[in-house]
């Protein structure tokens, strides 16, 4: 295949500006304690060169011991020891804004970690010692009552009565484990010790109908902080907003801002601290009709939002619904929206069965039913302290199946409890993650790049007209809000999900299963191995993701009730790693750079997840939390002036350029200007204007493009202005004007950026 002359211009000898307050782009770390502070001082001059704005570091506060990932806080006063402490983070943060970069921190408001050994989290420590009467027992939503005044600990690995409590000293072991003495029990017999206790050490299984703690989704080793309680938030966000004042973080991301009584109260106390230059985000999952809350006081999401519109605007819709109907005949799997309430129900009734619980109580026996069923047809991912109405189609829907009245009821008590209203809220989110994400998305799955974050399996495909009117919206009410691709937290990368993507242009290249003992997973098996393709590690990798998509999808095993035989069978279904046929290596390729450059040149802060700006092939977790590998040596071989000789090094090329371009000219990313084509092919491209001077031109469904002839005459009409390709080099053509063929805007790549010449 032909291939462009490099994106890469070489950087002017010149020293760097100051980061702005608000980032031009981000690129995500992720800090562990193979990779602290240090490691990423290191990597500072590379991601200076490679144009961010911003380094966004996931979350630095002390963790448990050995986290890969940190979002288990211990102790919010202190910055993470195992990373290098807060003098390591300092100094990351002065050669950071030396190469005139900003840092953005990860902070994890909603939970903290129940920790092994458990005095680590201190303040849960003083709780279960000195009981609802501890100054920090407001820290947690622990209902005493329900729990007989005792919090159920369900972290002991059997029954326990098979474990006698033994007093020693100030501490109350069980086997190994050390639990805080209540003062004054000491003396008493093993029975009377246990019961004399705060707390109540249990089996671990006893959480999913027992617990009488709020916890972050169904994870029982993180506990929910109350942070809406003033002296909770001043406490657990001190050492944060310090590093805030001292202009060591210029940005915040808040993680799972859904899991609190009150977002918008938190963003607005947040946003008094913090002051009006701080760039805030939130981890906020939208429904595709549901729009973000406009009184929030940050920039925007994180960006799942814009993933799920650029993976869908490449995405065929006809071969989209063949593979759904295939995929129906041969798994016997139900539709998509029976499947996703099949999940809700199975999650609610299972897995949250002691927050079910909880609400059922808060309600009273005559609403339980509607309770149940108001949050199982809930359309989004919860309601807000003020909404006006809960949903009325989810209200539609619980009074048909609980009755008008007990529907009615329960939408009373939502508007008039906010106790109720918030917890309803918050057990939503909850079911909305487990449900969908973690399970319906695993069990619906005939066209895999669609079951992301975020996104809509039922209607995978985004039309043009829509992803224009999602810019036009975004650039309107939220232009610094974060866009993503890859993440800590997408099942598939950008670069697997292009791979996989590129099958609803042929159906047919899914290939036969016949013969599988289970179809379901040969499905699965086969699309993420053609996604993820012959790399290094590729079988084991494959053996992974199966074996976890298997036990999330719960069909035959689960994560609490594993199958072993059905297990030990899994890498057997991924033995082969697989290839896309030519065809549609090149369909695949097109569909990467394309949403590549929508990504970078659409309205927003574009974030590049570590080591994405190359070829980056990675499946869901821990694989893609695996040590970033910079490509600093293609890079530097770009900047010199070679032309990229592959879709990593072209990937490589076009995310510098734009990143570079974002970063020293800035006005060219205002505005947004949908462009139409004009001729046969006018539906394979997608073409934008920035007002400051920049077009963005990508091939849509270039598979479907290659089969029906080509572009041949068609036309792509150029904004007032000369425009010059980014390209350099002998080769550049001279600047376009007007309707312009796009045969020779697209002659050497399925991508273009035009800037207009000064």
């Amino acid at each position: 295949m032909s291939q462009p002359q490099s994106y890469i211009r070489p950087e002017p000898d010149v020293p760097k500006p100051v980061a702005p307050a608000s980032p031009t782009s981000t690129y995500r770390l992720q800090l562990r304690p193979e990779f602290p502070f240090a490691a990423a001082e290191e990597a500072v001059p590379y991601l200076a060169s490679l144009g961010v704005s911003h380094l966004h570091l996931s979350p630095v506060l002390e963790a448990v011991p050995g986290s890969a990932h940190g979002y288990d806080v211990t102790d919010h006063s202190r910055v993470r020891a195992e990373l290098g402490g807060e003098a390591g983070l300092r100094a990351l943060g002065a050669a950071a804004r030396a190469h005139g970069l900003g840092l953005v921190l990860d902070i994890v408001p909603n939970h903290m970690a129940v920790p092994t050994p458990l005095r680590l989290n201190r303040p849960l420590w003083e709780v279960l010692r000195e009981g609802p009467h501890s100054p920090y027992a407001r820290w947690f939503d622990i209902d005493w009552e329900a729990g007989g005044g005792q919090v159920l600990l369900p972290v002991l690995a059997g029954p326990a009565e098979s474990c006698e409590p033994e007093a020693d000293g100030e501490v109350l072991r069980y086997g190994d484990l050390e639990f805080p003495l209540r003062e004054g029990t000491a003396g008493l017999d093993p029975a009377g010790l246990a019961a004399a206790q705060w707390y109540r050490p249990a089996w671990w299984r006893e959480a999913r109908t027992s617990l009488n703690y709020r916890r972050f989704f169904t994870i029982s080793e993180l506990i929910g902080v109350r942070v809406e309680d003033p002296e909770v938030f001043a406490a657990t966000h001190a050492k944060v907003l310090e590093l805030v004042r001292d202009g060591v973080a210029e940005g915040l991301r808040i993680d799972h801002v859904d899991g609190l009584a009150d977002p918008e109260g938190y963003l607005h106390r947040l946003r008094a601290a913090v002051g009006g230059r701080c760039w805030v985000v939130v981890e906020k999952i939208l429904a595709r009709e549901e729009r973000l809350p406009p009184g929030w006081p940050v920039a925007g999401t994180t960006g799942y939002d814009a993933l799920h519109r650029v993976d869908g605007v490449f995405t065929d819709p006809a071969g989209a619904a063949e593979l759904a109907v295939k995929y129906g005949q041969l798994t016997g799997t139900a539709p998509w929206e029976r499947t996703a309430e099949e999940c809700a129900r199975e999650v609610l009734t299972g897995d949250l069965a002691a927050e079910l619980a909880a609400l059922e109580r808060m309600a009273g026996p005559d609403l339980a039913t509607a309770v149940r069923e108001l949050l199982i047809a809930y359309p989004v991912y919860r309601p807000y302290p003020g909404d006006p109405e809960p949903a009325p189609q989810a209200l539609e829907r619980a009074a048909a199946r609980a009755g008008a009245g007990a529907a009615h009821g329960v939408r009373e008590l939502l508007l008039r409890d906010p106790a109720f209203a918030a917890r309803f809220a918050q057990t939503s989110a909850a079911l909305r993650a487990k449900s969908l994400e973690d399970r319906a998305f695993y069990r619906y799955a005939p066209l895999l790049s669609a079951t992301e974050v975020g996104g809509d399996p039922g209607r995978p495909a985004v039309p043009a007209a829509e992803f224009h009117a999602y810019c036009a919206e975004l650039e309107r009410d939220w232009p610094r809000s974060g866009t993503v691709l890859s993440t800590h937290d997408t099942k598939r990368s950008a670069d697997v999900r292009a791979r996989i993507s590129a099958l609803s242009q042929t159906p047919e290249a899914v290939g036969p299963l016949g013969g599988a003992p289970d179809a379901q997973l040969a499905w699965v098996a086969r699309q993420t191995a053609l996604g993820l393709g012959p790399v290094a590690g590729a079988a084991p990798r494959l053996a992974g993701a199966l074996l976890k998509a298997a036990r999330e999808a719960g069909l035959h095993t689960s994560w609490t009730e594993r199958n072993e035989a059905y297990e030990a069978d899994v890498p057997g279904y991924a033995a082969s790693p697989l290839d896309l046929p030519p065809h549609l290596a090149e369909a695949a390729r097109a569909n990467l750079l394309g949403m590549t450059l929508l990504h970078l040149a659409m309205p927003g802060v574009p974030e590049v997840y570590q080591g994405a700006e190359t070829e980056y092939r990675a499946l869901v977790d821990p694989d893609n939390r695996r040590p970033a590998v910079f490509p600093r040596e293609a890079l530097a071989r770009l900047d010199a002036g070679a032309a990229a000789q592959d879709p990593a090094g072209e990937k490589l090329a076009l995310t510098a350029a734009l990143l570079r371009l974002r970063r020293d000219r800035p006005h060219l990313f205002t505005g947004y200007t949908p462009l139409a084509a004009r001729g046969p092919a006018a539906e394979h491209c997608l073409a934008f204007a920035r007002a400051g001077g920049l077009v963005a031109v990508a091939t849509r469904l270039a598979h479907r493009l290659a089969a029906a002839g080509g572009w041949r005459d068609t036309l792509l009409p150029l904004p007032p202005g000369r425009w010059t390709p980014l390209t350099p080099g002998p080769s550049t053509p001279p600047p376009y004007e007007g309707p312009t063929p796009l045969t020779r805007l697209l002659s050497t790549s399925p991508v273009t950026v035009l800037t207009r010449a000064e």
